[in-house]
């Protein structure tokens, strides 16, 4: 099996180019570690970081607003993040613009990074610093479903759970059995169809993502079945 934490981090070598014009794009890494440099002052990034002025911003990517564990935060952060609202490319994009425009109450005392390819450049090392990186802004919306065309003889199929459980192993090493998300987003209890539909995509190359692509090239329509049975009986208390 390709261990896919490996092909995470070579895809941080395959991020956008350095032309990005905001969010809709990265910039690049070793730009987006120099400009950080000006942010160590409040933040730590890195193996063991730890909370200073600011949180650590390990992970950030796919993080609750006010969830880095033992820092003290804000009342609007930590209302904004029991709100439901969470860490993605548009809103870091938006944050880094201007903290305070952004989120009234905010301890973030930084004016702002005007210059839309800084920002794309940070944006960059702060995905490289998150959790397989590929993912990201990808993965968000495979949470959401699909609107690829499935025949609806393949959505009928009943996938066994057990035997769903036996081909679980790889997608298990970067989604969580538990659905906790640490810049991978969860499958745990996805309804089935939902779960079909976007593996087919990718299957099917509608949906662009090469490492998901890939595996899901190499499972037949049952496989695909079993899976989306046993992710959605996950869900099930």
């Amino acid at each position: 099996m390709i261990g896919l934490r490996i092909l995470a981090g070579l895809a941080v070598a395959l991020l956008a180019p350095a032309g990005s014009s905001g969010a809709s794009e990265f910039g690049d890494v070793e730009r987006g570690a120099e400009y950080w440099k000006q942010c160590r002052t409040c933040h730590r990034i890195g193996p063991n970081a730890s909370n200073k002025v600011g949180p650590n911003l390990n992970y950030i990517f796919g993080r609750a607003f006010g969830a880095a564990e033992g820092y003290r935060y804000s009342n609007a952060m930590r209302a904004a993040g029991a709100a439901g609202r969470v860490w993605d490319l548009d809103q870091l994009d938006a944050y880094i613009t201007d903290p305070r425009g952004f989120l009234k109450g905010t301890k973030m005392t930084f004016k702002g990074i005007r210059d839309p390819q800084e920002r794309a450049d940070v944006l960059a090392w702060l995905r490289a610093n998150s959790d397989n990186p590929q993912d990201i802004p990808e993965a968000a919306p495979t949470a959401i479903g699909t609107d690829h065309n499935v025949d609806p003889a393949i959505l009928a199929i009943q996938g066994d759970p057990e035997y769903g459980e036996y081909l679980s192993s790889e997608c298990l090493t970067c989604h969580r059995a538990d659905g906790e998300m640490e810049g991978i987003p969860s499958v745990t209890g996805w309804p089935e169809d939902s779960f079909v539909i976007a593996m087919h995509a990718y299957r099917d190359k509608a949906r662009d993502h090469p490492v998901m692509q890939m595996l899901a090239g190499r499972l037949n329509n049952e496989e695909i079945a079993a899976l989306a049975a046993y992710f959605a009986a996950l869900g099930v208390d």
